[in-house]
């Protein structure tokens, strides 16, 4: 680390002012450079690097995909209507996307200047180099790998190349303005977990607004055939097709105002990130019905004062009934899946698999925090074991309440969704227990939730078969059994359940066997 620290103070020498351009582009340089090669000091960094190769083929996936979707979207020609005043019009849905896809990928600046602290460097320029960071950070530019290739084939032939660079050019600054307006949002939800309503209730208020003509959206506008976001979008993009000055201006003056705004928060959340301290008045809860579980009963408390207690626990059970909750209305409110049996499959089986393959992926890298003291009594991690189980059980009944209302709808039927919970305790659960045999990763119990994230390909592959493997079996059986396919998926997921104790103690014998290799991995993750 000397190699990179030298540099910057040699030169502060030389130029005997800290204020000098050429002085901060150096130490510019050389933060960037310790930001790059962080992850080697982590002792997972084999397997991080795994992580990391898998990161680009996801993020290259994801890039072919919707280059997809642009080429084909680009070559639609709809009559009635242009294609990029539709796209121009949608703009709040690709919004919506990128704001809450930031939730899982971006860390606050706050959080990343603390590993400077101990340098002369100031808290402000630290701030500003992390602020620049997050407007050039290639997460903005994800989206026009859409928008290139649907331009290229909508726009081209009308704009010009003139129009088409500068349609680009007022997305990006908008996509840029959306970071900043996240991590503002971010910044106040580590301070208070309410402030979670706000980009909830404001980004369904726009999409409703966006979709739906009623009485209220006609007294706003005015006009008896607009929507008022649909048509403000529209708007600015046919700005921007123009190349008029105030498609920039809109974006540019925004990216200024959130800037200033997160650089007055941000610096007045330093010291907080580092060494705050919160007085907590610790509640009694005895849960005395659980007593009559033994010590089963007891993990089961366990797991649920985590929930309440600890950020990154609390913060990942949220997500995932976040998730399912957003996936569930779509599914019940709007038409986009009605005559798609794949998505319906799809949709059905990931309201009941998402929370517990959140929760789940990531079993015993909690406990890695006191997992000596687990070790010290004969078939504890055993009785864990079945309370995770068990609680994961219990907690299925979230999902099942919540998939009521396409139940309701008509949308699906109530044997669909027994079938579709049966199986997930019967054959989903049984496939994420076993990654407590492979998981040697301690999380941090209350860090941000960015900064526990699971580094083990192994996760991310089960993670993936685990949501995708059930979708793919339910659209096989629901094109070759039709009605009876529910009825199949229930007999299979209740032989699972039924045969709870036979996997669960090969699970429990796997782990012993393995248990010394956990436990370094456990401690050398956890003094890290």
């Amino acid at each position: 680390m000397e190699k990179y620290i030298s540099s910057p103070f040699n030169l502060d020498k030389k130029l005997n002012t800290y204020s000098s351009p050429l002085y901060k582009w150096k130490l510019y340089r050389l933060i960037n450079k310790c930001k790059n090669v962080s992850e080697r000091r982590h002792p997972m960094f084999e397997q991080n690097r795994a992580m990391k190769w898998l990161g680009y083929l996801g993020f290259a996936f994801w890039a072919c995909y919707l280059i997809f979707f642009g080429v084909l979207l680009g070559n639609v020609d709809d009559g009635a209507t242009e294609m990029f005043d539709i796209i121009n019009g949608g703009l709040v849905f690709f919004l919506t996307c990128d704001f809450f896809l930031r939730m899982f990928l971006v860390d606050t600046p706050a959080q990343e200047v603390k590993q400077f602290k101990l340098m002369p460097i100031s808290s402000s320029f630290l701030i500003n180099i992390f602020l620049v960071r997050r407007g050039t950070s290639i997460f903005n530019i994800i989206w026009l790998f859409f928008f290139v290739p649907f331009g290229f084939f909508s726009l081209l032939h009308f704009y010009g190349f003139c129009g088409f660079i500068g349609w680009c050019i007022a997305l990006w600054l908008i996509f840029v303005a959306n970071s900043y307006w996240y991590l503002l949002w971010r910044t106040l939800l580590n301070r208070n977990m309410l402030f979670i309503i706000i980009p909830v209730v404001l980004y369904a208020v726009f999409i409703y607004l966006g979709i739906f003509d009623d009485e209220y959206t006609k007294l706003i506008l005015g006009d008896d055939n607009t929507q008022p976001v649909f048509w403000t979008c529209l708007k600015v993009g046919r700005w921007a097709l123009e190349l008029n000055p105030i498609a920039y201006v809109i974006p540019i003056v925004a990216i200024g105002a959130l800037y200033s705004v997160n650089y007055f928060i941000q610096i007045r959340s330093v010291y907080r990130e580092i060494a705050e301290v919160q007085a907590a008045k610790v509640k009694s809860r005895e849960m005395a019905f659980l007593n009559r579980f033994g010590i089963v009963g007891e993990y089961i408390k366990l797991d649920i004062k985590s929930i309440m207690r600890n950020n990154v626990i609390r913060q990942s059970f949220l997500s995932g009934l976040v998730c399912t909750i957003m996936l569930t209305c779509i599914f019940a409110f709007t038409p986009i899946y009605d005559d798609m049996l794949f998505m319906k499959a799809y949709i059905s089986m990931y309201c009941y698999c998402a929370l517990s393959v959140i929760t789940l992926t990531g079993v015993m890298c909690a406990e890695g925090n006191y997992i000596d003291g687990l070790m010290s009594r004969k078939e504890s991690v055993l009785s864990l074991l079945k309370a995770k189980y068990y609680f994961n059980l219990f907690m299925m009944i979230i999902p099942f309440l919540i998939f009521m209302i396409p139940i309701i709808q008509g949308k699906n039927s109530f044997m669909e969704s027994v079938g579709c919970l049966l199986f997930t305790a019967g054959v989903v659960l049984p496939c994420l227990m076993q990654m407590a045999v492979y998981n040697k990763n301690t999380i941090p119990l209350n860090a941000k939730l960015t900064k526990a994230r699971s580094n083990s390909k192994t996760q991310m592959i089960v993670s993936m078969i685990a949501l995708f493997g059930p979708m793919i079996i339910m659209y096989a059986l629901m094109v070759l059994l039709t009605d009876w396919a529910s009825y199949a998926m229930a007999a299979i997921g209740l032989v699972g359940v039924l045969l709870e104790p036979i996997w669960l103690r090969n699970i429990y014998k796997r782990f012993m066997a393995r248990r010394y290799e956990n436990m370094d991995g456990f401690r050398n993750s956890r003094n890290n």
